[in-house]
């Protein structure tokens, strides 16, 4: 099966007899009372439901419907049910901050706003109806009196119009509303994931673990493939609390996990514990960001299985994956020196990717092994950005995505990244020097470096005590490019996006009162 009418996928998929179960560590919040056992009769029922409420409340074809709530997997079964209906859901992470979810619904102009009390106020100014999913509030709607609302006949979506519309992270400033297809998100990313590939592919008696952001499109691309490939467990994660996930983790033990590289982060005391949840992991998988060596190679070394695998996936909201590289014990042994580990990407996916790195300011390519911006070509490129469409035309040339990020790529075509060209430095590679940082100083949980124009870069080095030993940091510098003496803050005092980026221009603003950076942002 392949994945083509999201607003079906869960009847098809019930139709052709699959038996995965859904596992949840809370119940959805739009069935407080469901429990959280479903199998995909289930989902399929839930979605239709679903799309009576959306119905209830007026929802016609072509609308826009935006969604905005805590972090759970029932964003994506809001957004099957609106595309049910014809109309184009909009996920909106609650973890922006207000001013940006301002800009965004302004952008948006939605016909329906399906939120909570918490945001009510706010949804009444942008949306034309708004409708609470966690009690009552004074001119709203609230779920409960939509419930029961019979559900019309599921319209199938045309192939090239507007299927779904997700935000980018925002590490920089307000993000960007991107808008995807069918044919770009869901038969060309999803379609390519929906194949069973040998070692690394789902198989039909693996537990998957996933813990991400639901309201990007990562897990929506996810859904529309992973039920095709049937697996005999799912299970969903919301947060990233490592004793509460503990507990899931240990009923199901994973065979196969995806998560936020915040949430690897964030889950490692686990792999100390005795029951070792992730002891039966045979392959790992992470997008959005690049990871830090030290977080991959304890989990490698954390699973029991003879060769288990990390892929670690680099790509954008608007063009989906664009390189893959496979990381194993052995390609991380080598501790504590300068090398591009993780920030070597890998090569771009074969067939449908390609890449060329060229001059920031004339465009001209550069030579093999020479440092450029880095442009990508695919078939899965999105449509546009809602309410921007002069920063999309800026960033796209005969045929050709501007990533915005600065790169080298060696002769054998594989892609060793810099940095964001925001916040590019002559002659060094910020996240290079967090990837030596991280693996040099052992109580670190996470170390960020800011490039700061006219100045050395500053480090940020986040412990769980807001401390560091001198002598600690005396030696994990020495050979290092000159730095400014680094801020230690705590995991919660730094800014992040709801996938776990750092907010690094709202963190320099904070440490310094300045938010100059040393690139342009033109293509950010």
């Amino acid at each position: 099966m392949r994945p083509y009418d999201m607003g079906v996928l869960f009847d098809e998929c019930a139709d052709r007899g699959s038996g995965t179960r859904v596992r949840l560590d809370r119940p959805f919040d739009i069935a407080p009372d469901g429990g959280t056992d479903y199998g995909v009769g289930d989902l399929a029922t839930l979605v239709t439901a679903a799309s009576g409420w959306l119905a209830a409340i007026g929802t016609q074809p072509g609308d826009r419907v935006a969604i905005l709530k805590p972090n759970h997997w029932d964003y994506d079964l809001l957004a099957c049910a609106a595309i049910r209906l014809g109309a184009v859901p909009a996920q909106l992470s609650a973890h922006l901050p207000a001013d940006s979810l301002a800009a965004l619904l302004h952008r948006l102009n939605p016909a329906v706003l399906l939120t909570t009390t918490e945001f009510a106020t706010l949804g009444k100014a942008f949306a034309g109806r708004v409708v609470t999913l966690d009690g009552p509030e004074r001119g709203v709607v609230h779920l409960d009196l939509l419930r029961g609302h019979r559900a019309p006949p599921p319209r199938r979506p045309r192939e090239h119009d507007p299927l779904v519309i997700n935000h980018t992270s925002g590490t920089t400033g307000v993000p960007k509303l991107v808008v995807h297809s069918t044919s770009t998100i869901i038969r060309k990313l999803a379609g390519l994931e929906s194949f069973r590939l040998p070692a690394i592919g789902v198989r039909r008696d693996d537990t998957l673990a996933n813990a991400s952001s639901y309201a990007h499109g990562r897990t929506f691309c996810w859904t529309a493939s992973v039920f095709c490939l049937a697996p005999r467990r799912i299970v969903i994660l919301s947060g990233q609390d490592p004793d509460e996930a503990d507990v899931l983790l240990r009923r199901y033990p994973p065979t196969f996990v995806e998560a936020l590289p915040a949430t690897f982060v964030r889950w490692r005391p686990l792999l100390s514990r005795l029951d070792n949840p992730f002891r039966d992991v045979r392959f790992f998988l992470s997008t959005y960001d690049a990871m830090h060596p030290p977080v991959i190679r304890d989990y490698l070394h954390a699973s029991q299985r003879r060769r288990p695998l990390w892929m670690q996936g680099w790509g954008q909201t608007e063009t989906g994956p664009i390189t893959f590289r496979f990381f194993t014990r052995k390609s991380l042994a080598a501790e504590r020196e300068r090398h591009p580990s993780t920030r070597d990407l890998g090569r771009a996916i074969p067939v449908r990717t390609r890449l060329k790195v060229v001059d920031p300011d004339t465009f001209d390519p550069v030579p093999r092994g020479e440092p450029g911006l880095v442009l990508a070509r695919t078939p899965a490129r999105c449509l546009g950005y809602i309410g921007e469409n002069q920063r999309w035309q800026e960033k796209h040339t005969r045929g050709w995505w501007n990533t915005g990020d600065i790169a080298v790529r060696r002769r054998d075509g594989r892609v060793l990244l810099l940095d964001r060209e925001v916040d590019a430095t002559p002659g060094l590679s910020c996240l290079e020097l967090e990837d030596v940082l991280e693996d040099r100083l052992p109580a670190a949980l996470e170390c960020v470096v800011l490039a700061v124009p006219g100045k050395d870069p500053l480090p940020v080095v986040v412990t769980e005590s807001g401390r560091i030993e001198q002598e600690d940091w005396a030696n994990a510098v020495h050979d290092l490019p000159a730095l400014q003496p680094p801020r230690v803050l705590t995991w919660g005092e730094i800014p992040r996006t709801g996938t776990g980026k750092v907010r690094r221009l709202a963190l320099l603003t904070t440490l310094t009162g300045c938010a100059d950076t040393p690139g342009t942002g033109r293509w950010t």
